[in-house]
């Protein structure tokens, strides 16, 4: 069990009632005291709207259904980087204007959302100069909570990574993987990147290290006696217990946990999306791979091993495939990924209200950016000008018609929802509006309100 930082904080955490970083300004007289014990993002790697349409259109056969959809605060997020901006009477008067405007990458605004800091394209926790800027995480360390990354791809990938820790280039796989292992201050490390297995999960004829930080960090995972950073903050390294199989994951999910895990699923790049088959099969038509994880199960795992923290944790969970689905135009495979991304939004919100409360625990779901420019069919510029067409209902447990229009990331709004502890103050970040997808904030408000919401100590501005 972690050790409270309570006895050791000697001044009470204030954040400014008034700091403004894109229009991201912390109403007066709010967050004087931390509001939420519990801190909990949920990102969709590549999701927009019309995502979470096509998957809700092929679950329920109508939109709106999603639990998220039922939050307090609904609104949309710019996702820019820092060479960008976002316009929307531009983004509505011509149908390319969102595909060419200079979109994110998952890096950058992974450190937008983790910093509260715009940066370049491939940037993990540094700004324009490439000086590492202070996480989330970090702050949220200070606070005495136990912290820990969870995605569907590669834990050394750009979300996970870019909320934990400092890289010039999101591309340095190994030297980020070796970071994370043994320098990060992080109780909980799972994902994909496993060396020694495929995509089907099968023994792979090539073992690919990159991923877990190299060979020599491999043979350290192995034997099961590798140390990591402090951790629990009483000045000495602490150990990892390693899990490989799915079994130990859902064991994980109740009953007595390890103070700091690492699990590193049998697949090479993503549960489920990279197996083999039919890609642009229709959804759940080529059967999963077996004895893998859902993300939905790691999610109530890495939460049993963090909710034993007195001081409450902070915990980011990807739903890293959504994006890969969408850049590959799978509409079947990006319904799949979406659906699992949907499922562990609703294991976790039974936890807050089984285990937590929404006065202590602090909920966001929400995207890093849009990838595929996905609409309805027979979109795009027209002699009339630009045209947006719903996705077409067939009906529950058929694919929804839809139309691709990338195989990259755009420049689009994406849905941003919250709930519980300090949810109001994002409300208050929305102070511009969109024509269609009305009030919006930007990305980098994720950490000016965690920050506050959390009570901690107020960052200096960049």
């Amino acid at each position: 069990m972690r050790q409270s930082f309570g006895r050791r904080r000697s001044v009470v955490f204030m954040v400014m009632a008034a700091f403004a970083v894109l229009g991201c300004v912390l109403p007066a007289g709010s967050a004087a005291e931390p509001r939420a014990k519990n801190v909990i993002i949920m990102i969709a790697d590549g999701c927009g709207y019309s995502h979470v349409d096509a998957a809700s259109l092929y679950e329920y056969g109508r939109t709106g259904m999603q639990v998220y959809e039922g939050f307090p605060v609904r609104l949309g997020m710019s996702t820019f980087n820092h060479k960008g901006g976002y316009d929307p009477d531009k983004t509505w008067a011509k149908f390319s204007h969102a595909s060419k405007s200079g979109a994110t990458d998952s890096a950058a605004a992974a450190t937008a959302m983790s910093s509260g800091v715009k940066s370049y394209n491939e940037a993990i926790g540094v700004n324009p100069d490439k000086v590492p800027v202070k996480h989330a995480i970090a702050y949220a360390e200070e606070c005495g909570k136990s912290t820990g990354v969870i995605t569907s791809v590669q834990f050394s990938h750009a979300t996970p990574a870019g909320f934990s820790v400092h890289d010039a280039n999101r591309s340095n796989y190994d030297a980020i993987a070796r970071r994370m292992i043994y320098e990060s201050p992080l109780e909980v490390i799972m994902g994909c990147g496993h060396p020694e297995y495929d995509n089907d999960g099968k023994r792979a004829a090539r073992k690919d290290y990159q991923y877990v930080g190299g060979k020599t960090a491999w043979a350290d995972l192995k034997d099961g006696t590798v140390m990591g950073a402090d951790a629990d903050g009483d000045g000495s390294k602490d150990p990892w217990t390693v899990i490989q199989d799915a079994a130990d994951i859902r064991a994980l999910m109740q009953g007595p946990a390890p103070a700091r895990v690492i699990a590193i699923a049998k697949k090479r790049s993503t549960l489920q999306q990279k197996r083999s088959g039919n890609g642009k099969a229709g959804a759940f038509e080529v059967p999963f791979n077996g004895d893998v994880p859902t993300l939905a199960e790691m999610a109530a795992a890495a939460i049993n091993v963090l909710d034993d923290d007195p001081d409450g944790f902070f915990l980011m969970i990807e739903g890293g495939a959504v994006d890969w689905a969408s850049h590959d135009n799978q509409a079947g495979r990006l319904i799949e990924e979406q659906i699992d991304f949907n499922e562990a939004v609703t294991r976790v919100v039974q936890w807050v209200t089984e285990n937590s409360s929404w006065q202590q625990t602090l909920l966001i779901v929400t995207s890093d950016h849009e990838c595929g420019y996905l609409t309805g069919p027979d979109s795009g510029e027209k002699d009339g000008g630009p045209v947006w067409n719903p996705i077409v209902n067939n009906g529950p447990g058929k694919d929804p018609a839809v139309e691709w229009h990338s195989t990259s990331h755009t420049n689009s709004l994406v849905p941003f929802y919250c709930r519980g502890a300090g949810s109001d103050l994002f409300d208050r970040f929305a102070d511009k509006t969109d024509p269609v997808r009305g009030r919006y904030m930007d990305n980098t408000c994720i950490f000016r309100g965690v920050m506050a919401a959390m009570g901690a100590p107020r960052p200096d501005p960049e």
